[in-house]
């Protein structure tokens, strides 16, 4: 079995698969004071609650944007497991071809997202512009050919809502529901109007943006009249939330990462670490 391991600013997402099934996945607090000791005593009692034997786990991969949770996880993985952690990176074999000037700057969980999106929708023959609702709320562009070209980074629903509390003094903090009406009879469904209906509004427009410039690309494959608009995709722990309000999104796939995960590893496993092309040849 595999362990898949997402670490991300306010959650640790891991998920278990069998070949290429997923048979659970849950969440942990991000806490950098942890010990691998401690996360790994907190994996393995997970894994027993959901009846997974540890020793059952033989591999592990990990992404990070945290990078001092990094080394915790991979001696955690050597300790609890007895695995040396794929660790995912711009260099690894992903399957795509990643466009920035500097690479390495693509956070590790946007190249999983663009992977597992070109994977599983790279047929249909179209740009791919993912929606990752997370602590910031992330945009990524893949093009029918799976070059990534990058995207937009905006501060999250959960950030916004603790900014407004953090930064004010009389206005409460908010539970992250989709009031009844936009305009709020009260000051926490006036909060959570603007939370919310300004996150639709915010995804909306940046798409439109990303989708107008994709005819800049490559203006002979791409033209206003041939081009069909690009498939847009929302994952991340808020996706089930903002997507019902937002017509733009075509598919919600909450576990995006985590299947980008075992398609990577899936990868390395079969071509070895050296890859075709992933990143832009000078």
């Amino acid at each position: 079995m595999l362990l898949a391991i997402d670490i991300g600013n306010s959650h640790i997402v891991l998920g278990v698969f069998k070949g290429q099934e997923l048979l659970c996945e849950f969440r942990i607090a991000t806490q950098l004071h942890k010990t691998c000791y401690e996360y790994g005593n907190a994996i393995k009692n997970l894994l027993n609650d959901f009846k997974i034997s540890p020793s059952k786990v033989k591999n592990t991969i990990l992404s990070s944007v945290v990078p001092a949770l990094t080394p915790v996880f991979e001696e955690m993985s050597w300790t609890y497991f007895s695995a040396k952690t794929l660790l995912v990176t711009c260099r690894i074999n992903t399957g795509i071809r990643i466009l920035y000037p500097v690479p390495s700057q693509v956070g590790a969980d946007r190249i999983v997202n663009a992977a597992a999106a070109f994977h599983l929708f790279g047929k249909e023959s179209r740009p791919m512009i993912i929606v990752d609702f997370g602590t910031a709320t992330t945009f990524d562009l893949i093009l029918e050919n799976g070059d990534y070209w990058g995207g937009a980074i905006a501060p999250g629903l959960v950030v916004s809502s603790e900014a407004l509390f953090s930064h004010t003094a009389k206005l409460p903090n908010v539970e992250l529901i989709v009031p009844k009406n936009v305009i709020g009879e009260d000051t926490p469904s006036s909060i959570q109007s603007g939370l919310i209906f300004g996150h639709v509004g915010l995804v909306k427009e940046i798409v439109y943006r990303i989708s107008q410039e994709i005819l800049t690309l490559s203006p002979k494959k791409h033209s206003a009249s041939a081009s069909p608009p690009p498939l847009v995709i929302a994952t991340g722990g808020l996706s089930g939330l903002i997507a019902p309000l937002c017509e733009v999104i075509s598919i919600v796939r909450p576990a995006l990462t985590l299947e980008g995960l075992m398609i990577i590893y899936q990868k390395s496993r079969l071509k070895g670490s050296k890859q075709r092309g992933t990143v832009r040849e000078e």
